[in-house]
Parts: C-alpha cells; sequence; structure tokens
C-alpha cells in the first residue's frame, strides 16, 4: 500500500494559480499510476488529471484541459498539479489517489488509494 499526503491549497482570486503536491510514502511510488480527483459541493467527484506510473502518458478532463498540468518525480515519491487560469467553477477539495491498474484510470471506484484532500478556494 501507499499513502498520499496532499498540500498546496488556499484562497486564490479568479485568473490566479495554485501548485498541488501529493508526498507519497509507502512501497515503491513507481508502482502506481496516479490521479488528482476533485469533489465540489453538489457535484460528483470529477477525474480532472491523471498520469501513468513512468510519467509518459496523461489525461485531462475537458473542463480542465490547457489550464492544468499534472506531473510526477517518481525520484521524490511526489506528484503535483499545476493550476493555471482559475476559475470559481474549479472550487474543490482536490484528492491524490493512487491505482495498482497498469493504465491511466478514468474511473473513480478504480483507484485503490486516497489521501485526505486539499481545499481549493477560487473567489471571483
Amino acid at each position: 500500500q501507499v499513502q498520499l499526503v496532499e498540500s498546496g491549497g488556499g484562497l486564490v482570486q479568479a485568473g490566479g494559480s495554485l501548485r498541488l503536491s501529493c508526498a507519497a510514502s509507502g512501497r515503491t511510488f513507481s508502482t502506481y499510476a496516479m490521479g488528482w480527483i476533485r469533489q465540489a459541493p453538489g457535484k460528483e467527484r470529477e477525474i480532472v488529471a491523471a498520469i501513468t506510473r513512468s510519467g509518459g502518458n496523461t489525461y485531462y478532463a475537458d473542463s480542465v484541459k490547457g489550464r492544468f498540468t499534472i506531473s510526477r518525480d517518481n525520484a521524490k515519491n511526489t506528484v503535483y498539479l499545476q493550476m493555471n487560469s482559475l476559475k470559481p467553477e474549479d472550487t474543490a477539495i482536490y484528492y491524490c489517489a493512487a491505482t495498482d491498474r497498469y493504465y491511466i484510470s478514468r474511473v473513480v471506484s478504480e483507484y485503490d488509494y486516497w489521501g485526505q484532500g486539499t481545499q481549493v478556494t477560487v473567489s471571483s
């Protein structure tokens, strides 16, 4: 198993940027494909970005394409989410999650391990 801890959330004005980090501990980090999943009030959980075990391939939800960038540094056991041009609609709790599967999971239930989340609030 792997333990995940998110950081970097906060309050930012529309148009601003934030960089989220997810620090992993436990067995080898590179074993897992990773994803960032958010949940806003009144909405279902949404996979906003995901990355393969090697970092060679990525996936983004249409709502964040061109604005968010996911990356990972396996040497540092860390995955990042760079969020630019933030909108009030991006306000949510952002979770880092890991999956044992050998592909980028686009289904929330396929993620096996979760962090506790970090709050992102975007004001207009």
